[in-house]
Parts: C-alpha cells; sequence; structure tokens
C-alpha cells in the first residue's frame, strides 16, 4: 500500500512538471528614427518569476521591408505568455553603415562596420514587454538613436 502510494505521488509529480508553456501569437513593427527597419533580429526572452523560474523558451523574428515581424520558438508559434527581455539588433549579413574614422586600442581597420541600433536595445538592453494571454499585434518598438 505504502509503495502504491508513493508510485502516485511520483507519477503525480512528474505531471505536474512536464506541463508545456503556453505560447501565443506576438507580432509588430520594428522602426528606426521612425522608418520601418527591415534589417532588425528581434529577440523576446521570458523573465522567471520566484513562482516559476523557468517559464519557457525564447522567441525571435527577422524584421521584413516594413519593420514587421511575427515571433517564433522552435515548432511553437509565438511567444509564452508575461514578462520577457526584448532584444533588438540588426541582423546577420544586414548592411549596416561604416563609420569612418574609428578606431580602436588594437589598431583595427578604420572603416568597420557599426549596428546602428544603440547598446541599449541589444546586448545591453533591459527593454521588457509583457506578453498578454490572448497574445498581441502591437508589439512595435520605435528605436530612435542620438545622430541625425
Amino acid at each position: 500500500m505504502r509503495s502504491c502510494l508513493l508510485m502516485a505521488v511520483a507519477a503525480l509529480a512528474i505531471l505536474g512538471c512536464s506541463k508545456n508553456p503556453k505560447y501565443v501569437p506576438v507580432s509588430g513593427v520594428v522602426t528606426l528614427n521612425g522608418k520601418p527597419y527591415g534589417k532588425a533580429a528581434v529577440s523576446f526572452q521570458p523573465v522567471g518569476t520566484s513562482e516559476n523560474p523557468n517559464p519557457g523558451r525564447g522567441s525571435s523574428a527577422y524584421t521584413d521591408d516594413n519593420g514587421r515581424f511575427v515571433l517564433s520558438s522552435d515548432d511553437n508559434n509565438g511567444a509564452v505568455i508575461g514578462k520577457h527581455l526584448v532584444r533588438i539588433t540588426t541582423r546577420s549579413g544586414g548592411q549596416v553603415e561604416a563609420q569612418p574614422g574609428l578606431g580602436s586600442p588594437d589598431n583595427a581597420p578604420a572603416n568597420r562596420s557599426v549596428d546602428p541600433i544603440p547598446l541599449e536595445w541589444n546586448w545591453q538592453s533591459e527593454k521588457q514587454f509583457d506578453v498578454p494571454p490572448g497574445g498581441t499585434d502591437k508589439a512595435n518598438f520605435d528605436i530612435v538613436t542620438t545622430k541625425k
């Protein structure tokens, strides 16, 4: 009897841990200085909480020529419900402007490609977006640079 009870508790624990996070549709538009940015890679990483330290896998997308993106993660369309850390950068292979006259302490070439998206939107990002239970098509991000 005791071993049956332990097996039942173990089975319930395993079933409780196997819940898959719910993905909902998420899309939006990225603009750079007010213009659609078709060279962006958008990443949403779920933020864990004490109640749910592992909320699920992150989602990502590339923008099209109109700056529009639709998130997906592996075989799931959308993103998990809840808060996400958002990172936006220029995607690999995208054409970014060369910045003449920029040097470095290691004497790297003076002309090098520079991502026009400020660091506070990509690797240093603390930007968050809350994905609602029904999903959204309004995950819009207007990135403004300081240079004109």
